[in-house]
């Protein structure tokens, strides 16, 4: 199959994110809709020019795919917020972790991506490379991934991910019904134990009663 190249310009984006947790972490879901305002586009990401970490060419797309497939995860996580109207907030997660040892194809990554950032994680020796912002989601993530489709177990996911994405670029998560259907597109995406069950979300929405 051939991987091709791709073609056009992006909008420039800084590769270094904020930490997780940082005041400056960007917030999916605001009281003002600032992520309304994040337009995607058609294009894809421009293969890195040059040399990778490894000395060795720049990650081809395909390899990306693969990775991701068997290290990546999109995730949709949930937090309760009084401050917001709706008192829930969203927050999608594109991220891949490796052993310390395989930290130079991290760095790869976000190179390939230009967005993002990595973190260490102490506790199991991984690094954890992740894209959180909506617009880069939106502008970066998720067109690599239409273009240069998954296959395997992740490819479900995907799709509820980038249906999620879309609907806070567009807005639907500022409204009680936008939050409903995205609470349950995640808890279809089956990513394991939660913090809040699907039930106590609906709650806190006004969408089950008791």
């Amino acid at each position: 199959m051939e991987t091709g190249s791709y073609r056009g310009s992006l909008p420039a984006i800084t590769a270094n994110g904020n930490p997780e947790g940082s005041p400056s972490d960007p917030v999916t879901t605001d009281p003002k809709g600032e992520a309304r305002r994040a337009a995607a586009t058609g294009n894809t990401p421009a293969l890195i020019q040059g040399k990778s970490s490894y000395g060795v060419a720049a990650l081809d797309p395909w390899y990306v795919t693969g990775l991701t497939e068997g290290e990546g995860c999109f995730c949709i996580s949930f937090s309760l917020r009084s401050r917001l109207r709706a008192r829930l907030e969203v927050r999608p997660s594109f991220s891949l972790s490796l052993n310390e040892k395989d930290c130079g194809l991290l760095t790869d990554l976000q190179a390939y991506f230009g967005c993002g950032w990595i973190r260490q994680s102490r506790s199991d020796r991984t690094y954890k490379y992740e894209v959180r912002s909506i617009a880069e989601l939106q502008i970066r993530v998720l067109p690599h991934f239409e273009c240069f489709p998954l296959v395997g177990s992740k490819a479900s996911s995907f799709r509820g991910f980038s249906r999620v994405c879309r609907m806070i670029g567009q807005g639907d998560h500022l409204e009680r019904h936008g939050l409903k259907e995205i609470v349950r597109i995640a808890y279809e995406m089956n990513l394991g134990k939660r913090r809040y069950s699907q039930a106590a979300l609906l709650r806190e929405l006004g969408e089950v009663k008791g």
